[in-house]
């Protein structure tokens, strides 16, 4: 059996949430790379040992011979309980709330048994996760305590350049970064990570990630479920590499590295052959899933096929809540769902390989125990209201997603420093619609930074459903093409740029980042 490396395979749905084929799946047709039978593993891939050849093609007239082992059977039942990120308390003076983060090396058992060497923040892996207010101001004293250089980006916020955490304001060991602003995003859930260039694979992979939560003061927000930990629970996945020593690997030569498994996280416990228990004592529960991974796709799903409620996507609420049986995450999107759990459920995880080279499969991840005895209100009507752009007076660009062996490009530059990136410069106040093409056969993830975009068509398909959502993350398959409607407000700079890349972090590391600049009009 024959894959490509990074599969230019893609779904989108349909108005009711349900998947409908891209063109890269009709392309590709047979070739689809997901293994969804029920409590089946991701594949451990032995390089050296015997088993079923996999070409990996990893760049341009590269081809590598890849060698698996069999598909083990998992747990059935909840084996432990899921654990929930502390909850980062800000102290708040003169109307400022601050926060102390340090981003510092550990160890933790990525591999059950093995010990890894880690990073987090505030701790040996992963971050606590904070809460802003809409309209509040926030101080974030980060110190770096990594021996190495580092940058702290809050995804999806919509804050001045300088604040962004892009790799202009990287920042030494021993030193403390200290940005402020105003939070001017909607509720939503965002996520924090390094920026650094070149290093933001390594330090991600390593474990820096955390989870944003910002609430506002709509209607929506006061009739969802808020209680952290409780109703509201946040679920991080990551799919990594990790060799039998426990090293956690990053790059391409890492990867290509023999004895390898594949394991796949949840809130930094591993559940390769552990489901995770989570006992519900509200009927109604929010989960907030963040796709934390470097490169690989996570699809959310019931074992029984049955409904998720989605309520938004990556960058606030939906218009109304949407009934899917899917939910489907590239590299650094986020979605919230609610379920309404009469009876008791398990979330599955379906795993799509996004890069050169791991298993795909499925996993029990969550047994949801369900023991609420109260009778929720029914959801609001609305949501949110979003005003779907007319782009027929926006101004039109084309950003090419490229490859030279494996060198990534954007606009036919690779942005592995400041000076060598391609450069768009725009004005507050413009309206853009982008058309994001990808000249490659391999997966990409479409990242912008400071606003958020609307999808206005999907390899030329008008969007439905949760795709009339708003998006600061978008896949776009080998070969395939998205149309993305854009506004830019608030923020100006002529020395501090914001960055639009490819989310798969390896890719991105090669080059695939360019420098977005907007500058008073």
């Amino acid at each position: 059996m024959t894959h490509t490396s990074e599969p230019a395979s893609g779904e989108n749905r349909d108005a009711k949430g349900n998947h409908r084929k891209s063109m890269a799946e009709k392309r590709e047709h047979g070739k689809d790379i997901a293994v969804r039978g029920k409590g089946m593993h991701r594949r451990k891939f032995l390089g050296g040992m015997a088993g079923a050849g996999i070409a990996a093609v990893v760049g341009a007239g590269t081809t590598f011979s890849l060698l698996s082992g069999a598909a083990k059977n998992k747990a059935s039942a909840a084996d432990s309980t899921l654990v929930i990120p502390d909850l980062l308390e800000g102290t708040t003076t003169d109307s400022t709330t601050t926060f102390t983060l340090e981003a510092k090396t550990g160890t933790a058992e990525v591999l059950s048994g093995v010990t890894s060497d880690t990073m987090g923040y505030n701790q040996s892996f992963l971050g606590p996760t904070m809460k802003w207010t809409n309209g509040d101001t926030v101080l974030l004293n980060i110190t770096n305590s990594l021996g190495a250089d580092t940058t702290v980006h809050f995804h999806g916020a919509h804050v001045p350049a300088k604040m962004d955490g892009g790799p202009q304001v990287a920042f030494s060991d021993g030193t403390t970064w200290s940005p402020t602003f105003t939070v001017k995003d909607p509720a939503t859930t965002l996520w924090y990570h390094p920026h650094a260039l070149g290093t933001t694979a390594k330090q991600a992979v390593h474990g820096l990630a955390g989870m944003i939560i910002v609430e506002d003061s709509t209607d929506a927000t006061a009739a969802l479920p808020s209680d952290y930990g409780v109703d509201d629970v946040p679920l991080i996945f990551q799919c990594l590499a990790v060799d039998s020593a426990g090293d956690i690997k990053y790059d391409l030569t890492g990867y290509l590295s023999s004895g390898l498994s594949y394991p796949l996280l949840l809130n930094g416990t591993n559940v390769d052959s552990t489901t995770l228990g989570f006992t519900a004592t509200k009927t109604r529960t929010r989960f907030r899933a963040l796709n934390a991974s470097p490169s690989d796709i996570i699809t959310i799903q019931r074992s029984d096929g049955g409904t998720l409620t989605q309520i938004s996507t990556d960058q606030g609420y939906l218009t109304e809540a949407t009934d899917v049986t899917t939910i489907r995450l590239v590299a650094g999107a986020r979605a919230e769902f609610t379920m309404d759990l009469s009876a008791d459920a398990t979330l599955q995880a379906v795993v799509t390989t996004g890069w050169v080279r791991g298993g795909s499969g499925t996993y029990d991840v969550l047994a949801i125990t369900a023991s609420g005895t109260d009778t929720p209100d029914d959801l609001p009507s609305t949501l949110n209201t979003i005003d779907r752009y007319d782009t027929s007076d926006f101004t039109a660009r084309t950003i090419t997603l490229g490859q030279s062996g494996t060198t990534m490009l954007i606009n036919g530059s690779a942005g592995t420093s400041m000076s060598s990136m391609a450069m768009i410069s725009t004005t507050v106040g413009a309206k853009e619609v982008w058309t994001i093409k990808n000249s490659t056969q391999l997966e990409h993830s479409f990242h912008l930074h400071d606003v958020p975009y609307q999808l206005i068509s999907i390899n030329g398909e008008t969007p439905t459903g949760v795709e009339l959502g708003w998006y600061d993350t978008y896949e776009v398959v080998g070969g395939g093409s998205i149309e993305i409607a854009m506004e830019f407000t608030d923020f100006s700079d002529d020395t501090y740029m914001y960055m639009l890349h490819c989310h798969l972090l390896q890719h991105e590391d090669e080059g695939m980042m360019a420098a977005l600049m907007v500058t008073d009009s």
